[in-house]
């Protein structure tokens, strides 16, 4: 037999705290050849990520890698390699896509600026012009609009999905030996999802690129992989072929895993349910650079005439490709974006308001953002975080607080006792549900979720849906629900609306747009969906 591309032996790490340590991954083995996919799978706090982050020698700074085992790549230690060694080969022949992309990118920097240094450090010592084309080229490849006008853009002024997109990018710009993808593609929209791992499965046959490819989705898994490992709790239960695996698992954690999967209808909803929140012609434009001649529009619209009403104790769906709008209509019904038309709250004319004023109505309107990682502060922990809004109301003792903030924890599926940690001790799946935890505690009337299982993998997505329709049951929540996975979408809402562009394409009941679109575009959606 060939020497594999990839080997890891024996693979044991821990987390230091104090003088104690915690393990996390307990003596894993994998192998990858080269030209081969594969799928690391589990649930959130496996020690998936964990694993891929020690091939790179990335382990967060408590993370400790203990000396029985070796990580060996084209036969030499990865492990005992000086880190000359391990920056030559970061980016060029081994190369990671990040899960969080907002906290993988320099916000200081434009798009253009950070693809040219990976291309710069690895020794192209071509001219700018040269180097600007061939990042012209691997950003139209991974689906960015017009890449040319996009150069200049920095970080904040791309949709989740369009960041996501430039860190594929980034990583298949030396078209390494080894591709690291740590969920790539739980932000992006079912189909650019189809096309990036289209994108990704032609790459690897062109240039016998192995790939180690960490998801939660197994349509993704059972389309894309070669081999599939399952872990659970730091153990690698189950290794086998794609085919193998899905029809005969051996492990009954494998088969729980497998038959896992978002189900079920939304809550009925009372048809004389009030409306608690009407938009008329919401409409919002970006300022554009302009150049000396100041020739061209001073704005871009992303949102253009949004209109819609949602009743209490209602949940309407938000879909649509990246960069269609969906996050932007939230974040301006929020007053967070400057906005012009009619936000109606409950019979208070919000866009009336002033930031003063619109204080007392936040407590009741919460959201849950799509990137869990900088939405929490790294140097807060988890209890810390989640009591933060009682801790502004004030009318709590602190025993009160940490009493609640055990019950929500145990709600969303995380250890009460682990509520001292911090952030960057939790798996992406767990800080999103710290996330969530943080925005239930307040009890809020409305609550507007921006892709809140996008990072969960299936059976902790039906606890929390399960979870959230529990809630809106027994509080009477209303639900601004954003998502590019559509399965979700229909479990959760009574109303769909599909977005464009800034424009609504299609309006209506969730089963009557999913069962008999009207519009081509929810048509190519639905297809794209299906093809997962």
């Amino acid at each position: 037999m060939n020497t594999p591309l990839l080997e890891i032996r024996q693979l044991s790490i821990a987390f230091k705290q104090g003088d104690q340590q915690r393990q996390v991954v307990n003596r894993v083995s994998l192998s990858l050849s080269a030209g081969e996919t594969l799928a690391l799978v589990g649930e959130s706090g496996s020690g998936k990520s964990l694993t891929a982050l020690s091939v790179l020698r990335l382990l967060p700074a408590p993370g400790v890698i203990y000396p029985e085992g070796d990580i060996l790549f084209l036969g030499q230690s990865l492990l005992h390699a000086g880190e000359r060694h391990l920056r030559q080969l970061r980016g060029n022949d081994i190369a990671m896509i990040f899960q969080e992309p907002m906290s993988s990118l320099n916000p200081l920097h434009t798009l253009e600026k950070q693809l040219a240094e990976v291309l710069i450090l690895h020794g192209d010592k071509r001219p700018a012009a040269a180097r600007r084309q061939s990042i012209i080229e691997s950003l139209e490849r991974v689906g960015i609009r017009q890449p040319g006008a996009r150069l200049k853009d920095f970080p904040h002024q791309l949709s989740g999905g369009e960041r996501q997109r430039v860190m594929i990018a980034m990583a298949l710009l030396m078209r390494p030996k080894l591709l690291i993808a740590d969920e790539p593609t739980t932000a992006l929209d079912v189909t650019v999802q189809a096309q990036i791992l289209q994108l990704l499965d032609q790459l690897r046959r062109e240039l016998g690129m192995a790939m180690l490819f960490i998801t939660h989705d197994l349509n993704i898994v059972r389309r894309l992989a070669d081999r599939v490992a399952v872990m659970q709790n730091g153990h690698c239960v189950e290794t086998n072929q794609t085919q193998a695996l899905f029809t005969h698992p051996q492990h009954d954690y494998t088969r729980r895993l497998l038959a896992s999967a978002p189900r079920g209808e939304p809550m009925p909803l009372a048809p004389d349910s009030p409306v608690l929140l009407e938009l008329k012609r919401l409409r919002v434009d970006f300022a554009l650079r302009r150049g000396w001649l100041r020739r061209g529009p001073a704005h871009k619209s992303v949102v253009r005439d949004i209109s819609f009403t949602l009743r209490r104790g209602e949940c309407l769906g938000l879909v649509g490709e990246s960069g269609s709008g969906k996050s932007t209509t939230a974040l301006a019904l929020l007053r967070l974006l400057k906005s012009s038309g009619e936000i109606w709250f409950d019979g208070l004319a919000l866009h009336r308001y002033r930031r003063r004023e619109l204080l007392p109505v936040r407590r009741r309107v919460q959201v849950i953002f799509q990137d869990p990682h900088s939405a929490l502060n790294p140097r807060l922990t988890m209890t810390q975080i989640v009591a933060e809004g009682l801790l502004v109301q004030g009318h709590l003792t602190a025993q009160q607080r940490d009493e609640k903030v055990k019950r929500v924890l145990v709600d969303v599926g995380l250890d009460p006792e682990s509520r001292h940690r911090y952030p960057a001790e939790f798996s992406g799946g767990q800080r999103q549900r710290i996330a969530i935890a943080r925005a239930l505690i307040l009890e809020p009337e409305l609550l507007i979720l921006d892709e809140p299982t996008s990072s969960l993998d299936y059976s902790v997505q039906s606890q929390i849906l399960s979870l959230l329709k529990s809630l809106s049951r027994k509080h009477g929540l209303t639900y601004l629900f954003i998502s590019h996975d559509l399965s979700v979408v229909r479990t959760m809402c009574h109303r769909v609306m599909v977005l464009r562009e800034g424009e609504i394409v299609e309006y209506g009941d969730c089963g009557q747009v999913f069962d008999h679109p009207s519009e081509p575009y929810t048509r190519q959606l639905l297809q794209s969906a299906v093809l997962r």
